[in-house]
């Protein structure tokens, strides 16, 4: 266990103790790299990405209420510089239909680099899915937030985080199955 817990130590960086910022940054910054790469696929994109969240955390600081866990906050600042990005991204659906909509169809850095065909397979079936269904699985089984976090974060009931995150592994499946040559069935 970490000797400082998150919380307290943005609660100083809340207090204007700014330096601390460092220490949740290298706590946290490859997880939200890691998050952020499932979601956009961009090396680039993501680092920037990672970059804007501290930006927020610094500058809105004097919003942390510190009643729930650092990361559901931290991940409620992602989730919004991801949809800002989103929006900016003019040549692209509207951001309503971005979440209902499959990605792009081109590789991610995972499959260039990871080794085996069901890895890459794998990540090509994620790359598929819809932004919404890509975010929960990357949340619940990638960043293992717990579904209680994860219902915190979206607002939702556990039992709908739940349904959300069964409904996104069954179409993960389907994608999975279809991309191995398989059909759907």
């Amino acid at each position: 266990m970490n000797p400082h817990p998150d919380r307290e130590i943005m609660e100083e960086v809340k207090e204007g103790k700014v330096e601390k910022l460092a220490i949740l940054f290298e706590r946290h910054h490859v997880p939200l790299y890691n998050f952020f790469l499932r979601l956009t696929g961009s090396q680039n994109f993501s680092e920037d990405l990672v970059q804007d969240v501290f930006y927020r955390i610094l500058k809105y600081r004097h919003t942390y209420q510190g009643q729930s866990k650092f990361t559901i906050w931290m991940y409620q600042i992602a989730r919004n510089a991801h949809i800002d990005h989103l929006r900016k991204r003019k040549e692209e659906l509207p951001l309503e239909e971005q979440w209902d909509e499959a990605a792009a169809r081109e590789p991610s850095p995972y499959e260039e680099v990871e080794k085996g065909q069901d890895i890459a397979l794998l990540n090509q079936a994620l790359a598929r899915l819809p932004l919404k269904k890509r975010e929960i699985l990357v949340l619940s089984r990638f960043q293992n937030m717990k579904y209680r976090e994860i219902a915190e974060l979206f607002g939702w009931q556990i039992g709908t985080v739940k349904a959300s995150v069964h409904r996104a592994i069954k179409d993960l499946g389907k994608i999975y199955f279809e991309l191995s040559g398989g059909a759907a069935s």
